[in-house]
């Protein structure tokens, strides 16, 4: 355990500054030999349930934090080779069904169709200017006729 840093990580998490003398320090100490106890625990677990595991395959026969037994290169014991087979076949079922999956529920959005504006025909172009020339002499009016003429249009 490194006090140092420990104390600058505490200083730039909260922004406490923290001696080394402090008696936080022995509060860690206490906590790291809990928790390597903790972990020793665990790992006896594990390997005791595993040589339960492995009697239980009928392989050859594993002790608890030992080595696993080295086996020559060249020839692979046949329960592995079975295995691998299964682990292989398993693997491309679970491949294929991430790809039936996807294809079911991720399609992608559809794409909208592009518009091509249709050209103006001559009328609408006339209608246009029209309506532009109109805007242009409206305001220039007098009011009692721009009144009149804005009545008009807003009849249907």
């Amino acid at each position: 355990m490194d006090q140092h840093k420990l104390r600058s990580l505490v200083f730039e998490k909260t922004g406490v500054k923290v001696d080394v003398d402090d008696p936080i320090f022995a509060l860690v100490a206490l906590n790291e030999a809990v928790l390597a106890e903790a972990v020793e625990r665990h790992v006896e677990r594990i390997d005791a349930a595993s040589a339960a595991l492995v009697r239980q395959a009928g392989a050859p026969g594993f002790e608890p934090g030992a080595a696993a037994p080295l086996q020559s290169p060249t020839t692979t014991p046949v329960p592995d080779k079975r295995l691998l087979g299964i682990a292989l076949g398993a693997a491309a079922f679970g491949a294929i069904l991430v790809l039936i999956g996807q294809a079911l529920f991720f399609r992608p959005a559809p794409v909208a169709p592009v518009q091509v504006p249709v050209p103006l025909t001559s009328e609408q172009i006339a209608a246009i200017a029209t309506g532009e020339k109109f805007q242009r002499v409206l305001p220039k009016l007098d009011t009692k006729t721009r009144n009149a003429v804005q009545a008009e249009m807003a009849k249907p």
